[in-house]
């Protein structure tokens, strides 16, 4: 897809917030600072629409981007930051649960995880639970730029091991420093739109 418009539509903590369109959206679900926002403006050609933080944990609400009139970007808050209170983190839980399973509009979910790294527990659980939810995933591991390209399947392995990969579902090697990933996937997108 190639992107002329894209728009911030509307930070949302419930339903009764959530735009009433019946564009499909896609949700983007990663830890803090995994390059969710990075991975987004490669996206759609912008420097800055999703706002980068140094901070992680900025995301706080269900950001909704409209992108071409044809589909929205969900961005939701990435998990596993420690400098959230308890209390905070049941509340993003409760609030991402609910969308993701009440939302009929949602078609997929980009699971986005840093290839440099094994999973963590929550990549592990935000992966599990989406296929018990049967919600159809891509997952797009980051970051690929900062391994040598002969170690990329070592790393490929590795993530898909630990996140017991469903080879029906889509897997995408990405960095938003050179664009690699970027055309797939839209094309892994495009199928659920």
């Amino acid at each position: 897809m190639n992107v002329h418009s894209a728009e911030i539509v509307i930070s949302a903590v419930s339903p009764a917030q959530y735009p009433e369109s019946p564009l499909p959206e896609i949700a983007l679900a990663g830890r803090s600072n995994v390059g969710k926002s990075s991975f987004i403006n490669t996206l759609i050609n912008r420097k800055n629409l999703a706002r980068t933080s140094s901070k992680p944990g900025k995301t706080q609400t269900l950001n909704f981007y409209l992108i071409e009139n044809a589909l929205h970007f969900v961005d939701v808050p990435g998990y596993g930051y420690a400098k959230v209170s308890k209390t905070e983190r049941a509340k993003w839980g409760t609030m991402i649960e609910t969308y993701l399973t009440q939302r009929e509009q949602l078609k997929a979910v980009i699971s986005v995880v840093d290839l440099r790294h094994k999973p963590t527990e929550d990549d592990i659980q935000m992966y599990q639970y989406l296929k018990y939810y049967d919600i159809p995933v891509i997952v797009v591991a980051t970051k690929a730029d900062k391994i040598p390209r002969g170690k990329w399947n070592k790393h490929e392995s590795i993530v898909k091991k630990a996140l017991e990969f469903d080879s029906a579902d889509q897997f995408v090697l990405f960095s938003s420093e050179t664009k690699m990933g970027k055309e797939e996937a839209w094309a892994a997108i495009e199928k659920f739109i």
